[in-house]
């Protein structure tokens, strides 16, 4: 018995030096990075796609304003949000995740700033650990388990409030009123939780709130 225990936790164990290194890698290539924002969204969503643009235009905007942009690295949206931060001369960070469906990255991450990861818990940490904000334009169960993983954190204190953005009102809309309407109904949870998200189709504003929280941050911090 001790013999196929030993056997069957053999894995288990050396796994633990895959998930190590993948935190050391992801740690020591995004120090560099300096103030970052994380943008999420679908990677299903075509060029054409007005939510593309709208991903573009708001990584632009966010770059301008000295911010790295991450995003999980794949077509779609992550696509449109890392062409933005080219272009804006930004840095360009992709997390890139092994899945079946997405079978590469795409063509506008830095290279110095493009990192694969086997566990997806690895990357959620890179998404949060280094974000002075959150953005989330249209996306599937992917997006939402961020978005909703950014919010429970915050909720329980786990890391400090940053400024969680959802683009794309008609999209978001239905979801918010029923938190509103279902969840806050039953008091599961708070109406202060509500406050956590802005919707807003502009990235102006965007870029403008997560500016004016990371200067506020860095006054309160240095005083």
């Amino acid at each position: 018995m001790d013999v196929f225990n030993r056997k069957e936790s053999a894995p288990d164990a050396w796994r633990v030096f895959r998930i190590l290194s993948e935190f050391v890698d992801g740690f020591e290539s995004m120090t560099n990075l300096g103030p970052s924002v994380s943008i999420f969204g679908s990677a299903r969503l075509p060029p054409d796609n007005p939510y593309y643009q709208l991903a573009v235009e708001v990584a632009r905007h966010v770059a301008h304003k000295g911010f790295s942009i991450i995003t999980g690295g794949g077509p779609g949206i992550m696509e449109a949000a890392n062409k933005g931060a080219q272009e804006a001369k930004g840095n360009s960070c992709g997390l890139v995740i092994d899945l079946p469906f997405e079978s590469a990255s795409n063509s506008y991450i830095d290279p110095r700033f493009h990192l694969k990861f086997r566990y997806f818990f690895v990357r959620k940490v890179m998404f949060i650990r280094y974000a002075q904000g959150y953005v989330f334009l249209p996306g599937g169960v992917g997006t939402l388990d961020e978005l909703f993983e950014a919010l429970t954190l915050i909720q329980t204190k786990k890391i400090h409030p940053f400024p969680i953005y959802l683009m794309g009102k008609t999209y978001w809309n239905s979801m918010v009123d029923w938190l509103k309407d279902v969840v806050l109904a039953n008091q599961c949870i708070s109406p202060s939780d509500l406050d956590l998200i802005q919707i807003t189709d502009d990235p102006v504003e965007v870029a403008d709130g997560i500016e004016r929280h990371f200067q506020r941050d860095r006054v309160i911090k240095n005083f």
